[in-house]
């Protein structure tokens, strides 16, 4: 086999980690108090604090949400001059809770998608008319840590997974809508960005 024949996946592949590496030198940190992320494929019950976050309502395709949303959002942070934090949240309607056709990208509904504050003491000067700032009350959730795809169709298919915990474990109930944290910037390669889909529950009482 010829070197350079060799030397080039190779080359790519070093390209890929220093990317990688490089990103996760510099990667936005996470709120105060906020608990790591999920480990991929594993579910677990996770305890968050109280947290304010900058939000935008979308209406239309679910699929879009995040995307729709991203820019007013980043011009919220930056003329304010707050600095960006991760995980970007994405909260979905309850009805997405309920068994669905997978791969119906076109499913609508109300979504919003929250840029959220290093500390509940930041509070910005100017607010946009589109954006609400929001207070949210801590919460207790089952997450489940995913890696890859960031397409709806990802939370279509691994909302199943929590449904199923949720029958296997009737000492807990939902009291929330489901949400998704995406964690990894769009340039991040695509098989390791990381998210965790989540659903608010409290333990039932007796």
């Amino acid at each position: 086999m010829k070197l350079e024949n060799i030397l080039f996946p190779v080359g790519i592949l070093v390209v890929v980690a220093i990317a990688f590496f490089a990103y996760s030198a510099t990667a936005a940190p996470l709120p105060e108090g906020f608990p790591p992320p999920t480990p991929e494929g594993q579910i677990e019950v996770k305890q968050y604090p109280a947290y304010r976050s900058a939000t935008v309502r979308y209406s239309g395709e679910l699929s879009m949400a995040a995307n729709r949303a991203f820019d007013p959002l980043y011009r919220h942070i930056s003329s304010n001059n707050i600095s960006m934090t991760a995980p970007v949240e994405t909260r979905y309607p309850v009805n997405t809770l309920e068994a669905s056709e997978m791969g119906a990208s076109n499913e609508r509904g109300e979504a919003l998608v929250s840029f959220l504050y290093r500390s509940t003491d930041i509070y910005p000067s100017e607010i946009a008319q589109n954006i609400q700032v929001e207070d949210i009350a801590p919460m207790t959730v089952v997450s489940l840590g995913l890696k890859g795809s960031y397409d709806y169709s990802s939370y279509q298919k691994n909302i199943e997974r929590l449904r199923e915990w949720l029958a296997q474990h009737p000492e807990w109930t939902v009291v929330g809508s489901p949400r998704r944290f995406f964690y990894d910037a769009p340039y991040v390669p695509e098989p390791v960005k990381r998210s965790e889909i989540q659903i608010p529950i409290r333990r039932v009482d007796g």
